[in-house]
């Protein structure tokens, strides 16, 4: 029985993050596929037991068991001593990036990418407004990136792991984004280079849809 139980599925981004940070540090863990697409998050007995908002990711590790990527992020960092912060300055630059990422960077894009890749609901002005709110997000990391290769300078952390954990999908989002964001793209390759960096796929199931 693995140390680190990981409750997500591949399409999930959120539950990606986590599982990339789980594989790169190299602990102990398994994958607890969720039926997402029947609906097992919105099941009385699901939330009571593994988490009342109704929502991937889910980590149970001992006695613990905890949501929301970002929290995840952080509890692993201080326990594996590898992606975090190295000084209280850092921990403040790391989850304002975080918290940027949940309302804004992966905020918009998630659900971009759900209607124009898995719902597939075409056009809308609905995924116009998302379309035009990630760029305006991806602008400003973009800019940031423009002179460090991460988001606090020359090594990585879980600010990098949150903010990209959806850019490696490849669902068609009307976004080219090697085209209109070069530092971004950079970026992405080099967390793809980092040591034990798996796809998505590599490292979580894919659900039944219907």
């Amino acid at each position: 029985m693995a140390e680190f139980k990981l409750h997500g599925f591949f399409e999930s981004g959120n539950a990606y993050k986590v599982a990339m940070m789980l594989e790169m540090t190299g602990v102990d863990w398994e994958v607890i596929p969720v039926r997402f697409f029947q609906g097992e998050t919105r099941e009385h007995n699901w939330r009571d037991k593994f988490n009342e908002l109704g929502e991937v990711p889910v980590l149970q590790h001992k006695e613990e068991t905890l949501s929301q990527s970002g929290l995840i992020l952080d509890y692993l960092a201080a326990l594996t001593g590898k992606f975090g912060a190295n000084s209280p300055t850092e921990q403040r630059e790391i989850w304002r990036w975080i918290l940027f990422d949940n309302h804004k960077f992966t905020g918009n894009f998630a659900p971009l990418r759900y209607l124009c890749g898995i719902a597939e609901t075409g056009e809308t002005p609905v995924t116009e407004f998302l379309r035009q709110r990630v760029r305006g997000a991806w602008s400003a990391a973009d800019k940031h990136l423009a002179n460090r290769s991460f988001i606090l300078g020359q090594r990585p952390s879980i600010a990098d792991l949150s903010m990209t954990g959806y850019l490696f999908y490849n669902d068609a989002t009307g976004i080219d984004r090697s085209g209109e964001f070069p530092n971004i793209e950079r970026w992405v390759q080099r967390v793809a280079s980092l040591p034990r960096w798996q796809p998505p796929e590599a490292l979580l199931p894919s659900v039944p849809r219907t």
